[in-house]
């Protein structure tokens, strides 16, 4: 590989963890000034029954942690993005310009769902806040699932206008089968589709450390797979989102100093989907995200056991705190996941060289 192309992948990601752990103290600051603090303790399931493993488990009222940790990695991602397109475009210092990863093919979409996703989320975070909260319904606090869903389904209708109008997309690559063609019609629906279910991965945001780390394990692999397919600039965007999933992580690992909550999961999730089908590996994003998938289809089969049989098939939902219900330290369960996220990322890796 070429020395310029290895710094233009490896430089920014460095700048980006120092950014990140440059604004976390005024972040931090804000969030404990203005007293951004985490959800409360929820007694109600979805369905209205008592969340008793629930209330055991997050028994911690006492302790003030706030959430909007996130800003810290889309800030931080966009900051760094933002230097060197200045440096490079409007100053046009050569030296620098070999650092600019913002290209219109590769990384436009993704760092506008990053921005747009980030402040979609921080929304929602602020109406939990107390001052806020009048315009919060839903039983967790915050904008109802279904106002969040729809503006993330407007979102994603954007996206697939702009991959098929606009970058003519309508393959797919499937693994041990090959390139699929579909009308523009159906690539629509499936970025949709997607984008949607991707979305709702975001409650596995919930252990110190724990989405961080599979958060990171996910960009490495698309990361790896844009290298691969000679898309420095979208490479260079993975790793320097993972840079400032990192610098959040110096401050979330037990005992977290805030939490990601929705500005930061809906930005990573948004931007990832994006990723995957710029890098032509939506196909391999089941394998690579599996553990958002399996966290999703832990709470809907939670529901569907409670509605049809009456009775729970776990203790709670999602999966991960069910471990917690049953013994598991929250560290153990964010180190496993970590390990098992890695391990699909591998698996992901894999399967796009086939």
């Amino acid at each position: 590989m070429d020395a310029l192309i290895l710094l233009k992948i490896l430089v920014p990601p460095i700048i980006t963890f120092f950014v990140g752990l440059t604004i976390t103290p005024p972040i931090m600051k804000w969030l404990y000034t203005n007293k951004i603090w985490k959800k409360k303790n929820v007694t109600k399931t979805i369905d209205g029954r008592e969340a008793v493993y629930s209330a055991k488990l997050h028994n911690d009222e006492a302790v003030k942690v706030p959430r909007m940790g996130g800003l810290v990695i889309w800030v931080s991602v966009i900051g760094t993005a933002a230097l060197f397109y200045f440096l490079n475009r409007v100053v046009d210092l050569s030296f620098f310009g070999r650092f600019d990863f913002v290209s219109r093919s590769q990384t436009w979409l993704p760092l506008a769902a990053l921005l747009f996703g980030g402040v979609l989320g921080a929304i929602d975070d602020l109406s939990v806040v107390e001052y806020f909260r009048k315009s919060g319904t839903y039983i967790g606090g915050g904008l109802s699932l279904r106002v969040r869903l729809f503006f993330v389904f407007l979102i994603s209708l954007f996206v697939a206008y702009w991959f098929v109008a606009k970058l003519d997309m309508s393959t797919i690559t499937i693994p041990f089968v090959g390139i699929i063609t579909l009308s523009p019609i159906l690539f629509g629906a499936l970025v949709v589709i997607v984008m949607v279910a991707t979305y709702a991965g975001g409650v596995i945001d919930g252990v110190d450390g724990l989405s961080g780390g599979v958060m990171t394990a996910i960009f490495s692999a698309y990361g790896v797979i844009a290298l691969l397919g000679h898309q420095y600039d979208m490479a260079t965007l993975c790793f320097v989102i993972i840079a400032g999933i990192l610098a959040f992580l110096w401050f979330n690992i037990p005992p977290a100093r805030f939490y990601n909550s929705e500005t930061g999961m809906t930005a990573l999730l948004l931007s990832i989907v994006i990723i995957a089908f710029l890098v032509d590996g939506v196909a391999y994003l089941p394998v690579i995200a599996f553990l958002l998938y399996a966290t999703v289809a832990s709470v809907i089969l939670q529901l569907l056991s409670k509605k049809l049989f009456n009775r729970k098939l776990l203790l709670v939902a999602p999966i991960h705190h069910h471990f917690e219900a049953k013994g598991m330290a929250n560290y153990t369960v964010a180190m496993r996941y970590w390990i098992i996220g890695a391990i699909c990322a591998i698996a992901g890796i894999v399967l796009s060289l086939v």
